[in-house]
């Protein structure tokens, strides 16, 4: 999926001063800000997690201007720091710090970035991509799976993969690929689960997996960082029967390399439609 540029009138194309955005022939060469969208919590670990998450992806990439900005409950939001960026003339790739494409990816960021373009019509953006699906993400499961004591790809564990969940069918039917294509590995099984808004729930998920016969049970948490779906998914799946529950991915070191990538992608893109 990519997401187009706003013209002056508010609609789809995505476009900046002379179609550059800063970082290209008129900027130098450290590239457009990148202004990192995360969902935002009142549990004040979620915001530390983000913040550890975007620490290493500055530490890859020193030059780049890295910001940080929340859809609720912590500030600032998209549209202060983009206007902060409007008022310093860069441009700017906005990314969702986000799993799967849904709500907040189709409505609430494009609303945003609509009034941003309304205040600042001038400002070069670019709207890249949500982080999932990618296979660094199933790496990052991995590893948190691994340092929970579950080797990758254990032909005696089911997997039950652990998210968010949405009202979006989308977004659920993209948790079930992904499930469905990470069984391939080696898993007892991988089975999807959602802890709001779709079923089966985690603890459901879990109690069939033991119904079944499955030797052992593990939880792969896919989530970004603690909060309330993430603690619920926690206590009920162990209550269930789980033999192990994941950490977040947090800031895996695959995660930090998937945000520059879709960063990359992005400018990619921009740079592509400067050129055509």
């Amino acid at each position: 999926m990519r997401h187009p540029p706003l013209t002056a009138a508010g609609t789809p194309t995505w476009s900046g001063p002379n179609g550059v955005p800063n970082g290209g022939s008129a900027g130098g060469p450290a590239g457009p800000a990148l202004v990192a969208v995360a969902h935002g919590s009142r549990d004040p670990r979620a915001a530390a997690t983000v913040e550890d998450l975007l620490v290493a992806v500055r530490a890859r990439r020193p030059r780049l201007r890295v910001v940080t900005s929340y859809l609720d409950h912590a500030p600032p939001t998209p549209v202060q720091a983009l206007g902060a960026l409007a008022a310093a003339d860069e441009g700017a790739v906005v990314l969702p710090l986000l799993l799967t494409a849904a709500y907040h990816t189709k409505t609430d960021i494009p609303r945003a970035l609509a009034e941003v373009h309304r205040r600042h019509p001038r400002l070069a953006l670019r709207y890249g991509d949500p982080l999932g699906p990618h296979p660094l993400l199933v790496a990052a499961l991995e590893r948190r799976l691994a340092e929970a004591g579950t080797p990758a790809g254990d032909p005696d564990t089911a997997v039950v993969l652990a998210a968010a969940g949405s009202s979006d069918p989308a977004a659920a039917a993209t948790i079930a690929r992904l499930a469905r294509r990470w069984r391939r590995r080696g898993w007892h099984d991988v089975v999807p689960a959602y802890a709001s808004a779709a079923r089966p729930t985690p603890a459901e998920a879990v109690r069939a997996l033991r119904a079944a016969g499955a030797p052992r049970v593990a939880v792969a948490s896919y989530f970004l960082a603690p909060g309330y779906f993430a603690d619920k998914v926690w206590t009920e799946t162990l209550r269930a029967g789980a033999d192990v529950v994941s950490p977040v991915l947090g800031a895996a070191p695959e995660l930090a390399g998937l945000v520059l990538r879709r960063y990359d992608e992005t400018v990619d893109d921009l740079r592509a439609a400067a050129v055509g």
